[in-house]
């Protein structure tokens, strides 16, 4: 037996291999199984080179095996195996790579296809984190090979002895300790190994060794078990309980299916996939049992490599926004999921599988350790986004309608965290006007120049701002629905991307297209007017305890509208902004001194609102002048915003009082 030391500086790197090399805890798994894949990689590449002999019907696999009664966990390969000095370059020897190493050594036979999945010498040594033992037993694919098994027991120390193995191949063993204790349990193992090998490109199976007497109980209900699984086809084969009995010992007769799949969706051909494949790997992967809308298959190979395929998922309610996924992968080895560095931050809302060999992960395969790559990703996905929804906007317009519901909180989000998505896809942008026809803003400017040129209207709230919308479409006007709330930073956006073109809300200001068209009147009416204006100013603000309420009376079209409240558009947004920001304290001070820009226009041609010009210097008529001034401001303010439960509770008091009032007049 030959004992050493691993060559290692410190006492203390196994432990933080354990407190800070990895977050979780089962990222071992991960480890240890995608390093037995690379040892089957590295295998075949030897056979397809001439370097190595294996038999034509060999099948590789990874076979993962947890002893409950022994508190072990071993993975093991059929791959290329170690030989001693082996172990002792690429264990003892930290961190340096064998996988490195190997393909610098065949570089000039292996040519440019390197798909090797191990790039971290350090990767085996998250064993560690949950074993307090670990046992390498192996046996080298060259001729003549003898086994050698390495034992350490978590210090610095390790020793090396004569192994146990007969056929060519690995096996890890972990004894597990306190630290790992929760691997003891089935459910855990399993989670892990679906949560990190799925997709894994060699297959893999798990087996459980149980205590003796669990393991007996169990084969005695499976003996007696008449339970058996058949597809519709097969039962119409059943026609006695002969034809039962025979299928049930062929199903236990069955080889034993991988937990994984080892050529994923996303690794083949876009042309190779059917509609039917794309979405049920989308249940599969994101448990979602409704239909993706669509998605774009990517396969690039220069200059880098990337997989993947990008789900635009159906939004059920407006709080989906917030459950995109991501999946990043490393040559089918899962790596974490929305990794920001490497996803564009926009396509966070959607769901995927990215493969990218090429990633400069660091040791944990967490994070980036530099930026130009993923940089270059970015830009060639967000293409890729650009390149779809215009063609489904060119092509398939009557589909891409149907989808927009779904999928413009994504692309106003993605045309604002990057401009270069609006800059492509600016022309595939659609507004919902509130009749129900999607239009693109050219399309709504040019369609409604001759009544509002360079102005797009919209509403937030169809049901709030009903009476503007139906005072609209009288005119024969329509307004875009802007109601979500990625709405609010999009309007601004907008507008500054369309130079000289004004964005604003339906209630910002009252259109030319409402107002009923005076004939030109002569300075003396002109001057009445503003007398009356500035009466009715300091009328309303009286009753309404209001010093900066601004009134005044014009015609408009529609008669039985009594008042109107406008607010700038300016005015809506800083308030906006006040009511995002209100909690820090520079922009409280920033905003302590924004006022709402308030108007009350009174209909000039409404019954009540005449009344109240004439009403409005009759002392006699004060108490019901109140009721009605403060009526009018309280159904004008109902349109443009919700009354407080205050201002609610005294709208139907004095509704109500208004109604006892009519009674009696009629009485």
């Amino acid at each position: 037996m030959e004992k050493g030391n691993l060559s290692i500086n410190s006492e203390n790197f196994l432990p933080i291999i354990k407190k800070w090399l990895y977050t979780d805890k089962d990222i071992f798994i991960r480890e240890l199984v995608s390093n037995g894949c690379d040892a089957v990689t590295k295998l075949k590449k030897l056979c397809s080179m001439g370097e190595a002999d294996v038999a034509e019907d060999e099948k590789f696999e990874i076979n993962v095996t947890l002893d409950e009664k022994e508190k072990t966990l071993s993975i093991t390969d059929n791959g290329i195996g170690m030989t001693a000095e082996e172990i002792k370059k690429y264990i003892n020897q930290i961190a340096f790579s064998g996988a490195t190493d190997f393909l610098k050594q065949f570089e000039e036979k292996a040519g440019e296809d390197n798909e090797i999945i191990g790039h971290f010498g350090l990767g085996f040594y998250s064993a560690f984190m949950v074993a307090d033992k670990v046992e390498i037993d192996t046996l080298s694919y060259q001729n003549g090979a003898e086994a050698a098994k390495w034992i350490c027991t978590g210090g610095i120390d390790y020793e090396m002895e004569k192994g146990t193995r007969t056929q060519r191949g690995t096996t890890i063993t972990l004894y597990l300790g306190e630290d790992g204790k929760e691997f003891l349990e089935e459910s855990t193992v399993y989670s892990a190994l679906k949560k990190y090998c799925s997709f894994m490109p060699v297959p893999i199976f798990i087996h459980i060794t149980k205590e003796e007497e669990e393991q007996k109980e169990e084969q005695k209900a499976d003996e007696n078990s008449n339970v058996i699984h058949v597809s519709p086809e097969q039962a119409e084969n059943i026609s006695s309980a002969e034809d039962a009995k025979k299928l049930q010992q062929e199903q236990k007769e069955e080889e034993p299916k991988p937990l994984n799949e080892t050529n994923p969706l996303w690794q083949r051909q876009p042309k190779d996939c059917t509609e039917e494949e794309y979405k049920a790997f989308y249940h599969q992967v994101f448990m979602d049992m409704n239909d993706p809308l669509f998605w774009i298959h990517l396969n690039m190979d220069y200059p880098f490599r990337l997989k993947g395929i990008l789900y635009f998922p159906k939004l059920v309610q407006q709080m989906d926004i917030t459950d995109g996924e991501i999946k990043l992968y490393s040559n089918q080895v899962y790596i974490a999921d929305n990794i920001k560095e490497v996803v564009p931050e926009f396509l966070l809302l959607l769901k995927g599988i990215m493969d990218c060999p090429d990633l400069p992960l660091n040791v944990s395969r967490s994070a980036l350790q530099n930026d130009g790559y993923a940089q270059k990703m970015s830009n060639y996905i967000t293409k890729k986004v650009a390149d779809k929804l215009n063609h489904l906007f060119k092509n398939e317009r009557e589909q891409y309608e149907s989808f927009w519901d779904n999928i413009s909180i994504f692309i106003k989000f993605g045309c604002m965290r990057e401009e270069k998505l609006y800059d492509k896809i600016k022309d595939s942008i659609l507004l919902k006007t509130t009749d129900g026809v999607y239009e693109t803003v050219s399309e709504y400017l040019e369609k409604n120049k001759q009544k509002h040129e360079n102005k797009i209207f919209f509403v937030s709230d169809e049901n709030q701002q009903a009476q503007y919308i139906r005072l609209f479409k009288e005119q024969g006007l329509e307004a875009a629905i802007l109601s979500t709330p990625i709405d609010k930073p999009f309007v601004s956006f907008l507008e500054y991307k369309n130079a000289g073109v004004k964005v604003q809300r339906i209630d910002a200001d009252i259109s030319d297209t409402l107002q009923q068209k005076e004939e030109q009147k002569d300075e003396e009416a002109k001057k009445a007017e503003e007398t009356q204006n500035e009466e009715l100013q300091n009328l309303f603000r009286g009753i309404l305890n209001s010093e900066t309420l601004k009134v005044k009376a014009e015609p408009l079209k529609a008669e039985k509208v009594s008042g109107m409240i406008v607010l700038t558009e300016e005015s809506r947004r800083m308030l906006e902004m006040k009511e995002a920001y209100g909690e820090n304290e520079q922009m409280k001070m920033l905003f302590a001194t924004a006022q709402p820009d308030e108007t009350l226009v009174l209909n000039s041609n409404n019954h009540l609102v005449q009344l109240i010009c004439k009403w409005k210097g009759n002392a006699d008529k004060k108490e019901d002048l109140d009721l009605i001034c403060r009526q009018v401001y309280d159904l004008a303010l109902m349109s443009h915003k919700s009354l407080s439960s205050e201002e609610m509770t005294a709208f139907i008091d004095r509704s109500n009082l208004l109604l006892e009032k009519l009674a009696d007049f009629e009485d």
